[in-house]
């Protein structure tokens, strides 16, 4: 019986959408609400890790992947002031050898879409995924457990077998299932833009960024810098955290400029002030937020997935990749079961994520101090750590990129893809 269920997945980003394609593979019929009046992605570069690629790769998007991927050939850590190389890490071919699956750079626009055509693909593995745009969510009825009905501010009820909270870290569904109030200001923003690959080609103070792709992050006091290349070098995509300004935490987001970037790096080698200054208008900063570890995803047969249960900060490149975990844990257990047995299914799928991703969240908050440690003997010592690299805090990235989450993954196609 379990094709004949029906899924409401509440949030058309890259979580609800791989938690769509998921289901959909599983023989599962889903609806995706989508608050936005055009569905897409907002923001820049995403990194997906082993495990991310892993799911991805899992749903039969490898030559899809490939077409839009940069692969970065190291990690690269350096020190704010001279640009030292404090570590370095392989990356290319060593995912792939080590991991059985690679760590790639994508425009999240492009993996969304990628994503997006998956699901809505009439020549597609199961059935064909419902996207409905305009769709706002204001409530969700319970009042028969067994069918929960997702509102509309619209007054549109959309009803389903389960409903999935995949709509971000200020989560709708969240509110109306009454989710504890777990979210936590970080004292941090971050800056991110995108720099035309011509103008880093152009200046021989930046040429190096494109001759050969790396993964590169910057340590200084108090903040940090993330860079990486994008669409084959045609982008250079930058998040550059700082402490907080006032008023970013009430109002999420704003427009900044160059200027204050610059200003906010004036003290910093000269190559992090070059890439920076060639930033255009289109730059914006953004507040940090996480959730503190919360078990309880689950409130009827309504579950939440992704930043709406576990959002983190992004010290470990995996707020993403935690929600694409979620996504194919989730389908796997609703695809075994049947309409009985559906608050089995999503206990199971709590029971098989929400310690993991929690230590994920953990990690990446531990990182906040690690990475921004005033120079003298602390720093001197992570330098060390980092030098001799298995990971960052206490969860290494043997732990992090090997395996599945997946009960029934089957990786063998994917050694002869990558070494034939």
């Amino acid at each position: 019986m379990s094709q004949s269920l029906e899924v409401v997945v509440v949030g058309g980003g890259l979580g609800g959408l791989t938690a769509a394609l998921a289901m959909r593979q599983q023989g599962l019929r889903v609806t995706v609400l989508e608050r936005a009046a055009a569905l897409g992605e907002v923001g820049a570069g995403i990194q997906t890790a082993p495990n991310a690629a892993r799911i991805l790769m899992g749903f039969g998007l490898l030559p899809e992947l490939e077409r839009i991927k940069t692969e970065p050939q190291d990690q690269v850590r350096r020190r704010w002031k001279d640009g030292s190389i404090i570590a370095l890490t392989a990356l290319g071919d060593y995912c792939k050898e080590t991991y059985n699956a690679p760590y790639w750079h994508y425009h999240r626009a492009d993996l969304h879409q990628v994503i997006h055509e998956a699901c809505t693909d009439p020549q597609g593995h199961g059935p064909v995924v419902e996207v409905i745009t305009n769709a706002e969510v204001t409530d969700i009825d319970q009042s028969d457990v067994r069918r929960p009905v997702v509102t509309t501010a619209d007054g549109r009820r959309v009803e389903g077998d389960v409903v999935v909270g995949a709509d971000g870290i200020r989560s709708a569904v969240r509110d109306a299932i009454g989710g504890e109030d777990t979210l936590v200001f970080s004292g941090e923003m971050a800056y991110r833009v995108l720099v035309p690959g011509d103008k880093i080609r152009a200046d021989p103070a930046t040429r190096w960024l494109v001759d050969r792709f790396q993964s590169t992050i910057w340590y200084g006091p108090d903040r940090h810098l993330v860079h990486y290349m994008l669409r084959g070098g045609d982008l250079l995509n930058i998040v550059a955290i700082v402490p907080a300004d006032e008023g970013i935490a009430d109002s999420w987001a704003r427009a900044a400029t160059v200027e204050e970037m610059l200003e906010e790096y004036k003290d910093w080698d000269d190559r992090v002030t070059s890439m920076l200054s060639k930033a255009g208008d289109d730059c914006s900063v953004w507040a940090m937020y996480h959730r503190r570890r919360d078990p309880v995803w689950v409130d009827g047969q309504v579950a939440l997935l992704g930043d709406a249960c576990h959002a983190m900060l992004p010290y470990q490149a995996q707020g993403a990749s935690q929600a694409m975990e979620d996504a194919a844990v989730l389908a796997e257990e609703l695809g075994a079961t049947t309409r009985q047995d559906i608050p089995g299914a999503l206990a199971r799928y709590v029971a098989r994520r929400s310690k993991h991703a929690g230590m994920v969240q953990d990690a990446s908050l531990r990182n906040k101090d690690f990475y921004h440690l005033p120079d003298g003997p602390e720093q001197e010592e992570r330098d060390l750590k980092l030098a001799s690299f298995d990971g960052e805090s206490d969860v290494s990235y043997e732990w992090l990129w090997s395996g599945s989450p997946l009960n029934n993954a089957d990786m063998e196609s994917f050694h002869y893809q990558f070494r034939r």
